[in-house]
């Protein structure tokens, strides 16, 4: 079964949109310029404060839950 991780490979920051794009199968630069117009249309800190939350929340690659 697919699960959605951090990547390890595919960071910039703490690996979230790597880890999206490896579940999606798509390339991680369009995650971040998603992740990035959706940051700014919605107001900077609400979108900030919801990309940190996430990556506390999605495990890293190979940890166990």
């Amino acid at each position: 079964m697919k699960r959605l991780t951090l990547s390890q490979t595919n960071k910039k920051l703490s690996g979230l949109c790597g880890g999206i794009a490896e579940y999606l199968g798509i390339d991680a630069t369009v995650i971040r310029l998603i992740v990035l117009v959706g940051t700014l249309l919605t107001g900077v800190l609400p979108g900030l404060f919801i990309y940190a939350a996430a990556s506390v929340i999605v495990p890293k690659a190979g940890e166990e839950q």
